[in-house]
Order: structure tokens, then C-alpha cells, then sequence
């Protein structure tokens, strides 16, 4: 069996979400999303830049495991990425990207009014936003001869996998399933049950997608 080689488990959010503040007429719109690799991260920056064109600034920052960047977008530095990142941490969250839009309202804030904006704008949005715990799943290759094929199909109907395609051979078919952990043990029993021992189970190392 592989041994334990699957990242942890961490916390990230359900789904975008907006928060909105006015601070000394400047208008800011915080925006967060799950993001899982830093072209992902970017690409929402792009979007948004792309819906705001006439902003004055557009803030941000990500964090993807140990990857993480951020940007001032012509704030004075240290004023905006930076308390947008500091806020992504402090709430506990990960793989994330925070963009907060500026309409400069003319008045001006501050090198510290400007990090409380920006850095509370974005803890505010993270905040409120609905979140889910991401954990890792083991995959495993399955193969069962074709007599059964019925016993296998049942037991699947039970369990919390997810499904890979179906390659079929001579003799029988064979199929990636992906499950947690801790449910390894008893699919591995419950196939081998289900085909009387006939089941090939493989414990594929994390990350091997398994394609051939």
C-alpha cells in the first residue's frame, strides 16, 4: 500500500463572493474566490479588470499552499496586496484569490487608512463567504472479471467514490475509484467480497493519473 503521501486537508471558500464598503467616498468592492493554481488566481484579476476598467485600482493577492503573490496596482507599497494576503491568512483559508476594486472618491486615506481599507475589505468578504474543507482522496485501480461485474456495480451504488472511466479487456473490466482515506480498508474488503476474491484492487500513488 502507498503510504501517506496525500496533501491535507484545507479549508477554502464554497464559491465567489462580494463585499462592498464606501470609506471616505471611495468605493471599494472586495471580491474572493477559490482559486487552485496561480493562471487561475490571475485569470480572475483579468476578469475583473475587464468589468471595471474605469476603477482606479485593482488590489489583490492569492494564496495556493506555500505559493503566494500579491499587488499594489499603483497604491503606495505595502498598502494593499500586502494587508489583502495578511487577511487571507488571518482568516484561515487557502487557495484563495482576493481582488479589491477602488473608484477613487477624492479623498485621500493614508498609507494607514488605505491598509485598513483594503486589508479589512478583504477579511470582511473572506469572512462572510461560505467555506468547505477540501480533503485529498486515495484513487485505486479496480479490476473484476465480467461475472462480476453485477456484484461490483451494487456495491458502488453504496460508497462515497468517485467514478473513472470503464476499460474493458478479455477478461473483465477495470476502473480508477477515488475515495477518503480512511475508507480504503472496507472498499478494498467490500470489492474483494463482492467478486469472491476475483478483485484486483491497486493503490495508486497520489497524483499518478493512472491513464494507461
Amino acid at each position: 500500500m502507498v503510504g501517506s503521501d496525500l496533501p491535507a486537508p484545507f479549508v477554502t471558500l464554497a464559491g465567489p463572493h462580494r463585499w462592498d464598503a464606501v470609506i471616505e467616498n471611495s468605493e471599494f468592492l472586495a471580491f474572493a474566490d477559490r482559486a487552485d493554481s496561480p493562471e487561475g488566481a490571475l485569470a480572475q484579476l483579468g476578469v475583473l479588470r475587464e468589468r471595471y476598467p474605469d476603477a482606479t485600482h485593482h488590489c489583490w493577492a492569492y494564496r495556493i499552499g506555500g505559493a503566494y503573490r500579491f499587488g499594489d496596482d499603483g497604491e503606495p507599497g505595502g498598502t494593499a496586496g500586502g494587508p489583502i494576503l495578511r487577511a487571507i491568512e488571518g482568516q484561515g483559508v487557502d487557495h484563495v484569490m482576493v481582488v479589491v476594486v477602488r473608484f477613487y472618491g477624492g479623498v485621500k486615506l493614508g498609507t494607514g487608512g488605505l491598509a485598513r481599507a483594503y486589508g479589512g475589505g478583504a477579511a470582511e468578504c473572506l469572512r462572510t463567504a461560505a467555506r468547505v474543507t477540501v480533503r485529498a482522496r486515495r484513487a485505486l485501480r479496480v479490476s473484476v472479471p465480467f461475472e462480476f461485474l453485477g456484484g461490483l456495480y451494487h456495491l458502488l451504488g453504496s460508497l462515497d467514490a468517485v467514478r473513472g472511466e470503464e476499460a474493458y479487456s478479455g477478461s473483465g473490466v477495470s476502473l480508477r475509484l477515488e475515495v477518503f482515506p480512511e475508507d480504503v480498508g472496507g472498499v478494498v474488503a467490500g470489492l474483494r467480497d463482492a467478486s469472491r476474491g476475483a478483485a484486483e484492487v491497486v493503490e495508486l500513488p497520489w497524483g499518478d493519473t493512472d491513464s494507461d
